[in-house]
């Protein structure tokens, strides 16, 4: 058994390299797509299987965000991208549990000795996939405080000339945005490959029952980290988009 920190190569088009993280990643950006638009297609007055499924996911990541935002105008602007994330981080968490994800691969020689590179390895076990989503969010909290304040009240947060510990305050809070990357996107892979270790230990010592438990905990912490990240972008448009107290 090898583990390795980062995503393995399975595939080359052209000079892009195509790891197993990111074709996992991209099944499940195909299968949101084709659940999301299954569900938009046969929409019902009174909702009924997979429908009352999603708009109960829906109807609870809304409410969180509303009472968060506390305006019904603001929230159905930040809304879309807030459950974006939250999906494609639960749902991608969620298949790289799936049975096959990590034993299925293909054989190589490394160093003289085989190897197996698993064909698939969940997307946030990469920590190219939770920093783009790093970037994503914190790109989207600057693009929501500058249309909330206004260009140049936004940047007074950063770049405040009054005093010198303005100016220095200023610096530390453009400082924590890049900080915010950081801690985004390492708390996110930290506790997503810790996690499937942790499987890949029990699996190859106690194969049969003694994983379970784990494979519930890593159901729940799919969901934990998910709503997490979600929260923690939440919060920061919030702070964002709210002017400074004089």
């Amino acid at each position: 058994m090898e583990i390795s920190l980062a995503a393995e190569k399975i595939a080359q088009i052209g000079s892009f390299k195509v790891t197993n993280s990111l074709l996992l990643s991209w099944i499940t950006t195909i299968l949101l797509a084709v659940l999301a638009l299954t569900v938009s297609s046969k929409r019902n007055l009174i909702p009924s299987g997979i429908q009352n499924f999603f708009e109960l996911i829906v109807e609870f990541l809304y409410n969180t965000v509303n009472d968060v935002i506390g305006n019904e105008k603001m929230t159905k602007k930040y809304f879309p991208l807030l459950a974006t994330i939250f999906l494609f981080i639960v749902f991608n968490n969620w298949i790289g549990l799936l049975p096959g994800i990590g034993p299925i691969g293909i054989n190589e020689i490394k160093e003289g000795k085989q190897i197996l590179v698993p064909l698939f390895r969940g997307g946030n076990a990469d920590l190219n996939t939770t920093l783009a989503l790093a970037i994503t969010a914190v790109i989207g909290v600057q693009v929501f405080g500058v249309a909330a304040l206004g260009t140049a009240k936004y940047a007074k947060k950063f770049f405040n000339f009054s005093n010198p510990i303005n100016f220095f305050v200023g610096m530390l809070e453009l400082i924590s945005e890049f900080s915010k990357m950081i801690s985004f996107s390492f708390r996110l892979f930290g506790n997503i490959f810790a996690g499937e270790v942790l499987l890949m230990v029990i699996a190859s010592l106690v194969p049969v029952i003694a994983p379970l438990p784990f494979f519930l905990l890593e159901l729940f912490v799919g969901i934990v980290q998910a709503l997490v990240f979600m929260m923690l972008a939440l919060v920061f448009i919030k702070g964002a988009t709210t002017a400074e107290a004089h």
